[in-house]
């Protein structure tokens, strides 16, 4: 493996796409330490302590996460890279019910590259709008609870700034991401995510030496080193059980039928169709964290006891939380392979080109098998990353285990840092192989031509 990435320096071409790459990386953390105008630093700095106390795991602990920090720094590019994936969100939600969207995905290149132009648009709309409550929130944070003041001139020329900027700020994201994607190696959006991700590890560390080296205020210690030792072992599987449920697929045989046109035969040949078991990704807990947070912002601020008490009881905390976002996970699981993948389009398309699975009928009898195929696995899928979600969320309020510390240990930053690693190192290893060099792993299935 590390002759792979001493190789990967020797190849021109890739060398230039992976300086390319940490270039324009590090242009985005630049981005993300850029504080906004006419705000009081030192007030954010306090701000930041609180957050990370109270709302380390809630919704502002999911957008600081993509917004690499940038967020609690309040940045000009706070808003990071989140209106765009929310354009591209609802941009394959409407794809799968709007006609014409569904055509014009189905158009090759030329449709796509409209799909994602319409994107961009609607990332300006989202960026405008986030911006500006932004804005608005920066001038009356005692609507989140908090005393400080951080607006040093409120007003309409603080809003128009602030808005302009971070507006700015998340369009330069989202076009250098653009330019990874085109000129660097990997998937430029998914990358800049990870990044995000990781630069939150050397903080991570710092908590895990304070909880277990660091005596508490008697004198003792609350972690001892064998839960150090117990913590890397539990790290070590979640990332082996991650890395499984994310390559996990099972593959549905597909024969072509042998067509003769002039002198020549094609088809013929067996494939197979790749069912990936986590379909999904992470979406299915972006969503459940997301529409679990609204309620319990909404009860929380209408003035009645009972909501007040309701708010409590759907806190992190609590066993009702935890049952009701695993069953939104295992839901938008479902719901998201049913708005992706189209079994009847899928068994018309192979049955259009000669295609058929071996011992079932083309056409219906096709959909339908693969519909209950889908079925079965996707349950499997749903399961298993319903497990590794709530992993951080039991670890940091049951184990009294620094949320910081319990956000590598699964959910969204593991899902995303293993899926984005894997693809990249795929793309990279592509590059090897096809000048005859190694890959990253010497007896897998990938080899060098030599």
């Amino acid at each position: 493996m590390l002759s792979a990435f001493t190789n990967s320096f020797k190849i021109p071409e890739l060398r230039q796409r992976i300086l390319f790459t940490m270039g324009l990386m590090f242009v985005v953390r630049i981005v993300g330490n850029i504080p906004t105008p006419g705000v009081d630093n030192a007030a954010v700095q306090q701000i930041i302590r609180d957050l990370q106390a109270s709302a380390g795991g809630g919704f502002l602990g999911l957008f600081d996460m993509f917004s690499g920090g940038a967020l609690s720094n309040l940045a000009i590019g706070a808003l990071g890279i989140m209106p765009y994936i929310s354009a591209s969100i609802i941009m394959q939600l409407l794809t799968a019910v709007v006609p014409t969207l569904g055509r014009l995905s189905r158009e090759g290149d030329a449709g796509r590259q409209k799909i994602i132009q319409y994107s961009r648009y609607m990332t300006v709309g989202l960026s405008l709008v986030q911006g500006y409550f932004m804005a608005v929130t920066l001038e009356h944070p005692e609507a989140l609870g908090i005393q400080h003041q951080i607006v040093l001139n409120p007003g309409l020329a603080f809003e128009l700034t602030t808005v302009l900027t971070m507006t700015t700020g998340s369009l330069l994201i989202m076009w250098l991401g653009e330019q990874i994607t085109q000129r660097g190696i990997g998937n430029g959006i998914s990358l800049i995510i990870t990044e995000g991700i990781v630069s939150r590890l050397p903080g991570a560390i710092n908590a895990t030496y304070n909880m277990v080296l660091r005596p508490t205020e008697n004198g003792g210690r609350d972690f001892l080193v064998f839960h150090l030792i117990g913590l890397l072992g539990m790290l070590f599987l979640v990332i082996a059980a991650t890395v499984a449920l994310t390559q996990g697929q099972r593959k549905v045989a597909i024969q072509y039928a042998k067509r003769v046109v002039g002198r020549k035969v094609y088809g013929g040949q067996q494939t197979y169709m790749p069912l990936r078991v986590n379909y999904s990704g992470v979406m299915p807990i972006i969503f459940a964290q997301s529409l679990l947070m609204f309620p319990t912002m909404l009860l929380g601020r209408l003035p009645w006891n009972f909501t007040k008490s309701l708010a409590a009881a759907l806190s992190m905390d609590t066993g009702l939380y935890l049952a009701l976002y695993g069953l939104l996970i295992l839901f938008f699981s479902y719901f998201w392979v049913a708005t992706q993948f189209n079994p009847t389009q899928v068994a018309d398309d192979l049955k259009k080109y000669g295609g058929y699975v071996p011992g079932i009928r083309p056409g219906r009898a096709t959909g339908e098998f693969l519909d209950n195929t889908m079925t079965r696995i996707t349950f499997a899928g749903a399961v298993f990353l319903t497990v590794i979600a709530v992993i951080p969320t039991i670890m940091s309020r049951k184990f009294n285990v620094p949320w910081l510390v319990a956000s590598f240990f699964g959910g969204t930053s593991l899902l995303i840092t293993v899926g984005v690693m894997l693809d990249t190192m795929r793309q990279v290893e592509s590059h090897l192989l096809t000048r005859h060099y190694d890959g990253f792993l010497k007896r897998g299935k990938l080899r060098s031509r030599r």
